[in-house]
């Protein structure tokens, strides 16, 4: 790279991670999710607002000219992203009231999916199609755009409103992990059929094959074989070099699934389910550095660079957005009342329950980005999927903090009382 190169390189992403901080904390001001800021900056900087003036023209030219550079520091911070929050996802898992935690789960996150499922040949039309997106393929990323729910930005929800000890946040928390571990599951079955317009039954059969003895591998076998290697006696770099090593269980998982033409994105998210155990939390230090730095740079870059790809101009469709956000909540939030009722959950409780986990979130968002990415969806429905997550998410977020500033209780199923503790989260940033 010439000096010049570099030097437009630093100014892009000087602005990006620079306005994505300052909007992200503008947001937490506003009592709204960080991860909205961080989107808004890119959309800022994107060709909705700065790049129709006459000097937008200019920034575009240097980010398309740096494409190449910066889509791999988009790449990374996705990576650091899905890492984390496997890792998260480890320590989060808790195995209290599994009854109603498999009611909402299953109930609440399988009735959406399936009903998606049946219903998506008669809702998908051409126009939210991308250029390697099949018939197939679309219906599966719209159902998991139904179904998601969003781990990280649920937990900083809760975090920030002091409540991430309650009952209420363990519910939530193990139904957002467990139907987010099937959903990406589903997510990667989609982006192995991306590209296939005519379905070749070997080939289509050898990449799904691959993709999910890699996924039932990375949930069951390899994070045995990983905690293994932790604590063994030769491994010199785990001991002397913790965040080092946390990064080459990373880089290792990845260059396995691109072997075995797996997506990175599902590799990270088992990486980092693997190098954390339950028990002993190895590696926490280690973990906390990595994620101090990644939110700090690399995921807001990310982010920033969704909202950078979004255009509320020709790549908008305000019907689009408002059939699929009214469909989707409807189902959902009715979809987790009924499972709620199954769970013993009665008034409030249901609608506090409903509504947190219609929350999409940073999974709702890397959803629209893997599958644009991979030319599944159009711009439209790429739009479409990010606004939406945004606006679940706020509307939880606000919701709760109406609920608590009025004193109304969370969960009123059981009788519980719980301390008040400093929760573990509390001020972590997440995305």
């Amino acid at each position: 790279m010439s000096n010049s190169d570099l030097t437009s390189v630093l100014f892009v992403l000087l602005l990006l991670v620079g306005l994505a901080q300052l909007l992200g904390h503008l947001f937490v001001w506003l009592r709204q999710p960080k991860v909205v800021g961080e989107i808004a900056a890119g959309i800022v900087l994107g060709p909705s607002l700065v790049g129709r003036l006459p000097f937008g023209d200019r920034l575009a030219q240097i980010t398309d000219h740096q494409s190449a550079i910066l889509n791999f520091v988009y790449w990374l911070g996705l990576l650091m992203l899905m890492f984390l929050s496997g890792a998260e996802t480890r320590n989060l898992f808790s195995r209290e009231e599994r009854s109603e935690v498999g009611w909402l789960t299953i109930v609440g996150t399988g009735i959406p999916f399936a009903l998606a499922l049946v219903l998506g040949p008669w809702l998908i039309r051409p126009s939210l199609a991308g250029q390697n997106g099949n018939r197939t393929s679309l219906i599966i990323i719209l159902a998991v755009g139904v179904a998601v729910t969003s781990v990280p930005v649920v937990s900083k929800i809760f975090a920030d409103l002091k409540i991430l000890h309650t009952r209420f946040a363990r519910l939530v928390l193990g139904v957002a992990v467990l139907e987010d571990i099937v959903l990406w599951l589903a997510l990667a079955i989609a982006t192995a059929m991306a590209g296939t317009t005519v379905l070749r039954p070997r080939e289509l059969t050898q990449h799904l094959a691959a993709t999910v003895f890699f996924f039932g591998l990375g949930l069951t076998i390899l994070p045995r074989i990983v905690k293994r290697i932790n604590k063994a006696r030769f491994n010199v770099v785990a001991k002397n070099a913790p965040i080092a090593y946390a990064i080459a269980v990373l880089l290792g998982y990845c260059v396995v699934a691109g072997v075995l033409g797996v997506s990175l994105v599902f590799a990270a998210f088992l990486a980092g389910f693997a190098v954390v155990h339950k028990k002993r939390k190895l590696f926490a230090e280690a973990l906390d550095a990595i994620g101090k730095v990644s939110f700090a740079f690399f995921i807001p870059v990310y982010f920033a660079m969704v909202g950078l790809k979004i255009d509320l101009v020709r790549g908008f469709s305000l019907w689009m957005l408002l059939a699929f956000l009214i469909g989707s909540c409807l189902i959902k939030i009715l979809s987790v009342s009924l499972a709620g009722r199954f769970a013993g959950f009665r008034g409030l409780d249901l609608i506090n329950l409903a509504i947190t986990t219609n929350a999409r979130g940073g999974p709702g968002i890397v959803l629209a980005s893997v599958a644009f990415d991979a030319g599944i969806i159009s711009s439209k429905f790429y739009t479409t999927l990010v606004l939406a997550a945004i606006l679940t998410s706020q509307i939880a977020g606000a919701w709760l903090d109406f609920v608590l500033r009025k004193g109304w209780p969370l969960l009123t199923a059981k009788d519980f009382a719980e301390p008040e503790i400093v929760p573990a989260l509390e001020g972590k940033s997440a995305a």
